[in-house]
């Protein structure tokens, strides 16, 4: 009867863990799993609570952190202006290093060129830097 106990355990856990994301109920659903899998070869029930315990713990603090570093690799994902920087836009007006309007994405930007540099209007530029409100442009080569 233990095993079918830890068995339900951890395939509850693993499903749980669908809510959580955080990797926890699933490490301690596969140490459940073990439990289940010591009890199906004969172990007593207090075997069965320290394999629960051993795996449970060496999954938490060896493979959980290795597990979230790759899971949650290259996923920051730059918002607001910062997504901008490096975008293609159009100039709608002469932009200088003063005053002037870009296109980006499909919204009217003010923009300054980067340097001394004269942009004309329906020139292809780039975003370099956003600037308060401000889109600082350079010219496409």
């Amino acid at each position: 009867m233990w095993p079918i106990v830890w068995l339900v355990l951890g395939l509850v856990l693993v499903a749980a863990e669908t809510l959580s994301g955080d990797f926890v109920l699933v490490m301690l659903g596969i140490g459940a799993l073990g439990a289940a899998g010591a009890g199906a070869l004969g172990a007593n029930p207090l075997i069965s609570a320290i394999v629960f315990a051993v795996l449970s713990v060496a999954m938490v603090l060896g493979i959980r952190p290795v597990v979230k570093r790759r899971f949650h690799a290259g996923t920051i994902t730059q918002t607001n202006t910062d997504a901008l920087v490096g975008a293609d836009a159009v100039a709608i007006t002469e932009v200088t290093n003063e005053d002037g309007r870009v296109k980006i994405r499909g919204d009217v930007w003010s923009a300054r060129s980067l340097e001394s540099e004269v942009i004309k209007p329906g020139a292809d530029v780039t975003v370099v830097e956003i600037s308060g409100a401000t889109a600082v442009v350079i010219a496409k080569s």
